[in-house]
Formats: structure tokens, sequence, C-alpha cells
């Protein structure tokens, strides 16, 4: 556990780790799925604040996983078993989602004892690892430390919020403060003066990000053909279903390009100080990720008539997530090259008016299927802008950051 190697040429994501992504794809699905039933069944404000936190939870362990396996990746036996453990706490979180989001509507209490078993034991998996690195890592002892400090005070703190019978609001009151705890134990450890940094290796990070993207994405590609499927048995296809797919479809495609637009290994590379606010920033962008895919659930069940939602809100579930990636798509471009070009500023706001334009013509009477058109126009605002000028302006960057660094002044 002595560290890889940050500035090892090639480095790429590992079967183990693409087998690990795949335990996501459940969490995603049932997250999703789970959120669209409540929206569709009128139950907007439980769905919402379902989704969120279970988006939380799934994503926060992932990335948790991903950047320690990007500095120490052994690949010995017990590594390869802990990850195995923390595959199994990833499934068995899955498993208590549902019953966390009926607790939601319910009003009571939160029911998500399933969720903390399942949290407990991905975090008991990375406590063994960490205190591996304390152990034989002697360079790394203090950082190793307080991750193990970090992981035990909040564990600490979800299990014993379990067991204490607290309402709902005063849940979400300890949990919110709790998450802060949670994401600021490897910011102290990464950032105590006189300790080494983990020797995390930016393009694998950037690559392996990507990857979780393109998963996130693919599962709302499978849940809407799904829901589709139980349509088109029905009434046979329809133009409605033809353009509900095309849209999907396109919408994927759209914002798997615009994801990839950004030079995040390379700005990493020449940028590590920046990692923090680019690694955090993804919760957001994975959350609208797989919102877009419970949107188009949510879209399936209308042309099923199995939803309570009238048009505008149903295209409302698809372009409100779709407007959270495009700002937080921009903001971590921003975050990254530190500079806020006129251009890009021109083409966020022109994907979010594209949105706006999508909820004025369902509401002005078009069609849902027709308007969900509109919504997937939005990111390929941005493609056309990237294709035809954009480029340049990211070439450009580049060039200036390669002359800044060759710079001995």
């Amino acid at each position: 556990m002595s560290g890889r190697d940050p500035r090892e040429t090639f480095r790429t994501a590992t079967p183990l780790e693409l087998l690990f992504d795949l335990s996501f794809v459940v969490a995603f699905g049932v997250a999703g799925e789970e959120a669209a039933h409540l929206l569709v069944e009128e139950h907007a404000g439980a769905g919402v604040l379902g989704f969120a936190f279970s988006m939380f939870a799934i994503v926060w362990a992932w990335i948790n996983f991903s950047w320690f396996a990007s500095a120490f990746d052994t690949d010995d036996w017990v590594y390869r078993v802990t990850t195995m453990v923390q595959m199994i706490g990833v499934v068995v979180l899955a498993l208590g989602l549902p019953a966390m989001f009926e607790s939601l509507v319910e009003g009571e209490r939160v029911h998500n004892e399933v969720m903390v078993a399942g949290y407990v034991v991905m975090r008991l998996a990375m406590l063994v690892q960490w205190l591996r690195v304390a152990r034989q890592a002697p360079e790394y002892r203090g950082v190793a430390l307080t991750y193990v400090r970090s992981l035990v005070l909040t564990q600490t703190g979800w299990i014993v919020l379990v067991l204490a019978p607290v309402s709902v609001a005063t849940f979400f009151a300890i949990a919110v403060p709790l998450s802060v705890v949670e994401m600021f134990g490897p910011w102290l450890a990464e950032r105590t003066r006189g300790r080494p940094i983990t020797p995390w290796h930016p393009h694998h990070i950037a690559e392996r990000y990507g990857l979780l993207a393109i998963i996130t994405l693919g599962e709302g590609v499978i849940g809407t053909v799904a829901s589709l499927s139980a349509v088109i048995r029905e009434d046979g296809w329809t133009l409605d279903a033809v353009l509900v797919v095309v849209a999907g479809i396109g919408l994927t495609f759209g914002l798997w390009w615009t994801y990839y637009i950004t030079p995040a290994g390379e700005m990493l590379h020449r940028h590590r100080d920046r990692s923090f606010r680019w690694g955090y920033g993804h919760l957001a962008v994975f959350t609208a990720l797989a919102g877009v895919g419970a949107g188009l659930h949510v879209a399936a069940f209308y042309l099923a008539g199995e939803s309570h939602l009238g048009p505008i809100g149903t295209v409302l579930a698809v372009a409100v997530p779709v407007m959270l990636f495009v700002v937080a798509d921009y903001a971590l471009y921003w975050v990254l090259v530190r500079t806020i070009d006129p251009l890009h500023l021109w083409l966020a706001l022109g994907g979010v008016a594209m949105l706006g334009a999508a909820v004025a013509a369902v509401a002005a009477g078009a069609s849902m299927a027709w308007a969900l058109l509109i919504v997937m126009l939005a990111p390929a605002v941005t493609v056309v802008g990237y294709e035809t000028v954009g480029h340049r302006h990211v070439a450009q960057l580049l060039e200036e950051e390669s002359q800044a660094s060759e710079d001995p002044a």
C-alpha cells in the first residue's frame, strides 16, 4: 500500500473498478424508479427529497472508493475482497431505498435502517483499507488516520440517527450537517499542512468519473425502454411513443457529448488543487443525470395513462434535471479553468432558454412528447456551439496553460 505513481503513463480504469461500477447500476435504477413512482402519484416533495438523499449516499460512497483506488490500488487479494464487500454494501443500500421512500410519504419517521446497514458495510471495508495504508505506508500514516477518524465519527452518527425516534424534519435537520461532516473529512485529511497528499492520478480519476457518467446515463435508457415496452405492448407504436424514444436517446447522447467537452484530466494534471470542488461538484452532475432517467420514466408512465401528473409536470420532470446538469457542467468547467468565457456563458443560457421554451410550448397546448423534443435540444446548444466555435476556445486555453507551465518565471 505504498501508493501508485501519480505520473504513471497510460493509467486506465481496471476491470475490478469497472465491475465495481456495475453494482451502482442497481442503486441508480432503484432510486430513479422510486422517485418516478412518487412523482406520478403526486408525492413530488417526498420523491425529490428521497431521491436527493439516496443519490448523496450512493455517489458519496463511489467517490470515496474511486479516489482511494486511484492512489492505492494494489490489486492484491485483500484489496479485491474488500472491494467485493463494498459491492455487497451497495446492493444492500439499494434494497433499502424503497422503504426509505415509502416512509417519506407516510411522514412519521425515516426508515433508512437497511440503507445504513449497507452503508456501514461499505465504510467498514474502506476503514480496513485505510488502516492498511496507515500500517504499510508510513509517509501517508497521518492522512490515513484522519480518514479513519472521519469514517468512524460519521458512521457512528448515522447509526445513532437510525436508532433515534425522530421525525422526518428532525432527521434531515441532523442528516444535512452530518453529510457536511462526511465531506469535510477528506478535505481535512488532504489539506493539513506538513502531510503529503494521497497520490491519486489525474487522468485516471477523470476517466473514472466519465465512466460513471456513462453508466448513469445508461440506466436512464434502460429504465425508459422497460417502461415504454409496456406501453407498446398495450397500444402498439404510436407517434408519441416514437417521439419519446427519439427524445430520450437524443437527450442521452447530447448529455454525454456535453460532459466530455471539458478537458478534466489535463486540467487536473496541471492544477491538482482544484480537485475537491470538481470532485464534489459531481454530486450535482450525477444526481442530475440520474434525475433525467427518472424523468423519462415519468414520461413513459404518462403515455401509459398511469400518471396523475399533467403534461406540464411531466415535461418539468425531465427539464429540471437537465437544467441542473447544464448549470453544474458549466460550473465545473469554470472551476477547472478559473475563467468564464462569454461564449460559454451564452451557450449555458441558451440551453436553459431551450428548456424554458419546452415548458412554454406544452403550456401553450403542445403535446408532452413534442415538448420533450425541445428539451432534447438543450444540450445540443452546447454541442453545436463547441463543434463550430467553442473547440478553438478550449484549444487556446490548453495552449496558454502549456505556455504558462513552461515559463520559468
